[in-house]
C-alpha cells in the first residue's frame, strides 16, 4: 500500500537501471550475463548471451547500414559474370548450415593447437611457432555439426572418424573480453588439436588482418560476425551483413575490409568480384509475406546490410548456423532467389561511411517521472560536427501502449501518456553517412489523481477522481482553514469525514 499527506504528488515509485548501451539496429542490449562454462552456440544460455552482444563496434563495416549506397559502374556486368560462372542448377541463393561457435568464459584454460599450413599467417597468441595457444574447451563444435553431420557424436566429429574431410571450421568465442578464434580443417588428434590456420579478431575494434594474411575464411574476414542466429532470427531481423561465397573472385585483389585474395592469375577481369566486395538484394525485391520469419530475417538483412564476398565455391550461398533448433525447411524459399535479383555497390573504405569524421551524438536527457494526462517535457539533443544536419526522431521502445508526442521529430518536445507504467522513449539521430546516432530515456508514469474537499457543515466531504478504490481515511486533526486547497492524490472515493473543531487535515492509503 502506498501512503502519502494530501498536498502531495502521490508517485508510483519503479526501481529501473537505464540501458546505455544500444547497437546499430536501435536494440537496447541490456546487461551481458556471464559466461561462466563452455557454451555451445545452439541453446538458450548462449541466445540470451549473444542477444546482449555488441558483436564489433556500431561503425565496423559488418554493422554498417548499406541500402543507399551507390552501385558499381560494372554492377550489371559483375553480377551476370557471378550468374554465368555457375552451372544453370546453382544459380540461386543458397544457405548452407555450415559455421557453430562455442561460447568460452574468460578463465577458460588455453591448450595447443599445431597450424600446419599457414602458421606464418596466424596469431599464435603466445604459443610457439607452428603451435598456437587458445582457450579451446572440450566441447568446440566443427563446422556443420550437429545439423548436417549424420548423427554423429560431437567427439566422432572432432576426430573426423570417417575422414569426410571439408573445410572444418571452428570458432570460440570470449564474450567477456571480446575475443574470437577462428580456424580451419580443425581436427582433434586424440587429446591434440590441428588446423590449417589460426586466426584471433576483437570485436570491440575495427582491427583487420595484416595486409596479405588468410584468416579461416579466404578473404582474410572474421566469419562468427556474419552468421544469421537462431536468436536473432527469432526477434525476425539479422543485423548485420553475411558472408556470401562465389564460384571465381579477381586475382590480387581485396577491397576493405577483406585482407587477403584467393585466386588464380588468370582471373584478372574487371567483373568478377575481388575478395571483400559488398553485394545487397535489390530493393525492388519484393519478400513474400507468406514466407518464413527466418527467410525474411535473412532478406532483410540482405538489403539493409548486403553481404561480403568472403570465399570460392560452387555455390552462390550464405551460411546460417547448423543449429538443430531451426524449423525444417526454414530456409528453402531462399534457393528461388536468383542471383539476379542481387547488385554490386561501391564498398566505404576504413576511414569512410559511418568511420568518418563527424559521428553525430544523441542525448535523450535524464530519466524522469510523470502523470498520466501530464506532458512530460523530453530534453533530448544532438550533436555533430559534419556538413549535413541530422534528421531526429523519437519514438516508444517500450511501455504499457502507445505514446502522444507532441512532435517526434524535435529532440525538446512533450510526450504525454495514457496509461502509467514504466516506458523507454529512444531517440534517434541519422545523418545519411554514420551509423544511427541512439539513446534512450526511461519515464516512470504515475495515475493522476485529483482529490476534491468541500465541507458540508461539521464533515468535510472528500471526493477522488483517477486511481484503483479503495482509500481509507487514517485520521483527521486540526488545520488551519486557509490551508485547504486542491490536490493529486491516487483513487476514486467519496467519504464523509468528522472535523475536529471544523478544520482538519486527513491522512489516507490506498493502492
Amino acid at each position: 500500500m502506498a501512503r502519502g499527506l494530501i498536498g502531495l504528488l502521490l508517485l508510483l515509485l519503479a526501481l529501473s537501471v537505464r540501458a546505455e548501451r544500444i547497437n546499430q539496429e536501435g536494440r537496447i542490449l541490456g546487461l551481458l550475463p556471464p559466461v561462466t562454462d563452455a557454451t555451445l552456440f545452439n541453446t538458450p544460455n548462449a541466445d540470451a548471451v549473444l542477444a546482449a552482444m555488441q558483436i564489433f563496434p556500431v561503425t565496423n563495416p559488418w554493422n554498417e547500414d548499406i541500402s543507399q549506397r551507390p552501385l558499381l559502374g560494372n554492377s550489371d556486368a559483375m553480377i551476370t559474370q557471378i550468374n554465368a560462372d555457375l552451372a544453370a542448377t546453382r544459380r540461386t541463393l543458397r544457405a548452407f548450415k555450415e559455421m557453430n561457435f562455442v561460447l568460452v568464459p574468460d578463465a577458460q584454460p588455453t591448450l595447443p593447437i599445431h597450424l600446419f599450413d599457414y602458421p606464418d599467417e596466424s596469431d599464435l597468441d603466445g604459443g610457439t611457432f607452428p603451435d598456437a595457444l587458445y582457450p579451446i574447451p572440450s566441447n568446440m563444435p566443427v563446422e556443420t555439426w550437429p545439423a548436417e553431420t549424420e548423427g554423429q557424436t560431437l567427439s566422432q566429429w572432432q576426430e573426423d572418424v570417417n575422414d569426410w574431410g571439408g573445410d572444418r571450421h571452428a570458432i570460440v568465442v570470449k564474450p567477456g573480453s571480446g575475443l574470437i578464434w577462428e580456424t580451419w580443417q580443425a581436427r582433434r588428434v586424440d587429446n591434440n588439436w590441428e588446423a590449417s590456420n589460426g586466426a584471433k579478431f576483437n570485436l570491440n575494434a575495427n582491427g583487420l588482418r595484416p595486409a596479405g594474411w588468410t584468416s579461416g575464411d579466404a578473404a582474410g574476414l572474421p566469419m562468427f560476425p556474419a552468421l544469421p542466429r537462431f536468436d536473432e532470427c527469432e526477434r525476425g531481423m539479422v543485423e548485420h551483413a553475411l558472408r556470401i561465397v562465389v564460384k571465381r573472385t579477381r586475382y590480387n585483389h581485396y577491397v576493405y575490409p577483406a585482407t587477403h585474395f584467393a585466386s588464380h592469375a588468370t582471373n584478372t577481369s574487371v567483373n568478377l568480384p575481388a575478395m571483400g566486395q559488398r553485394l545487397r538484394i535489390k530493393s525492388s525485391f519484393a519478400i513474400p509475406p507468406t514466407w518464413t520469419k527466418q527467410e525474411k530475417a535473412v532478406l532483410r538483412a540482405l538489403k539493409k546490410y548486403g553481404a561480403l564476398v568472403a570465399d570460392n565455391g560452387n555455390f552462390f550461398s550464405i551460411s546460417v548456423t547448423p543449429d538443430d533448433r531451426w524449423p525444417v525447411g526454414c530456409f528453402d524459399h531462399l534457393s528461388t532467389i536468383g542471383i539476379t535479383n542481387f547488385e554490386a555497390i561501391q564498398a566505404t573504405g576504413p576511414d569512410e561511411g559511418p568511420r568518418s569524421p563527424g559521428v553525430p551524438i544523441a542525448n535523450a536527457g535524464p530519466d524522469q517521472s510523470g502523470f498520466v494526462g501530464v506532458p512530460v517535457q523530453l530534453q533530448g539533443g544532438v550533436s555533430f560536427s559534419n556538413l549535413f544536419p541530422t534528421t531526429n526522431q523519437w519514438k516508444r521502445y517500450s511501455g504499457p501502449t502507445n505514446v502522444s508526442l507532441a512532435n517526434s521529430v524535435q529532440t525538446n518536445t512533450t510526450a504525454t501518456f495514457a496509461v502509467p507504467g514504466v516506458y523507454t522513449l529512444m531517440l534517434s539521430a541519422a545523418d545519411g553517412v554514420h551509423a544511427v546516432a541512439f539513446d534512450a530515456v526511461v519515464i516512470t508514469v504515475s495515475p493522476a489523481i485529483t482529490l476534491a474537499i468541500a465541507r458540508a457543515g461539521a464533515n468535510a466531504n472528500l471526493t477522488w477522481t483517477g486511481g484503483a478504490p479503495p482509500f481509507v481515511v487514517e485520521q483527521a486533526n486540526a488545520l488551519p482553514v486557509n490551508s485547504w486547497r486542491s490536490v493529486l492524490t491516487t483513487s476514486v472515493q467519496n467519504a464523509s469525514v468528522p472535523l475536529l473543531d471544523g478544520v482538519g487535515y486527513f491522512r489516507v492509503k490506498g493502492n
